[in-house]
């Protein structure tokens, strides 16, 4: 159209490989930093990155139409992380300008870019058992434990998240995020194998693999689907029950 050509190019990434982890030493910055090093520094309970992107999508997201699960403008999730990653002063100014989906986009690769996923690589096999138990009763006693083994600040940052994404879900008849449609997005991302279990898996068939997502999944489900779980009740608990007799 009036001598106007326009080409695109497409490069398919598999699901797998965009999950990957890339192992790294840095300590600066806070995307690929130990979230334990990052909220040493900034002297808080969760990281900043996970705060303000949580509340900017609260504030003007949490109606959108597929919030999380449409991918933003890769551009832009480069440049907030470069914002947060230099602790820019303009980060507030940019996140009230951004597109929220971008703003989404940037919080999930955040936890993407963990040297290890938010419930950690020690955690993962029992949280692939506990999720397989049949009595309901074994299975809560299980997974609770298990939240009261991670350190402390993944912990808060977990729940802090789940409280969050539980809110998204109230908005379902407007957004169409259900909990098990932000389970799918999420778990994989905050629960997945160590990158040595990973390797081991490499000659396996790919039905092995897509069983390993599906727990994955199921495992943030059941969180979402479990009663306001208190960060302090959990540790009350742990204190209970080691004393107990």
């Amino acid at each position: 159209m009036n001598g106007v050509k326009v080409e695109f190019s497409m490069k398919f990434t598999s699901r797998d490989m965009s999950l990957k982890r890339t192992p790294s030493k840095k300590q600066t910055g806070v995307f690929g930093v130990k979230i334990s090093v990052v909220t040493k520094r900034e002297r808080s309970k969760i990281p900043y990155v996970v705060r303000q992107c949580v509340e900017e999508v609260e504030k003007r997201g949490i109606d959108e139409v597929g919030i999380y699960r449409i991918s933003g403008v890769a551009t832009k999730i480069q440049d907030l992380k470069a914002a947060f990653d230099s602790n820019s002063t303009d980060i507030l100014v940019m996140l009230s300008d951004m597109d929220i989906n971008a703003i989404a986009g940037t919080l999930k690769l955040y936890f993407r870019e963990l040297p290890e996923p938010l419930l950690t690589d020690r955690l993962y096999p029992t949280f692939m058992q506990g999720i397989a138990l049949s009595d309901p009763s074994a299975k809560e006693n299980c997974m609770l434990h298990l939240l009261r083994s991670l350190p402390d600040p993944n912990l808060i940052t977990f729940l802090f998240l789940l409280e969050h994404l539980k809110r998204v879900a109230e908005k379902e008849p407007i957004n169409k995020m259900s909990l098990y449609n932000l389970a799918t997005v999420f778990g994989p991302t905050l629960l997945r194998p160590s990158e040595a279990e990973s390797k081991g898996h490499v000659t396996l068939a790919s039905d092995i693999w897509s069983h390993d997502v599906m727990a994955q999944v199921q495992v943030l489900l059941y969180y979402l689907q479990h009663s306001p779980i208190s960060f302090a009740e959990l540790k009350h608990n742990a204190v209970y029950l080691s004393t107990d007799v």
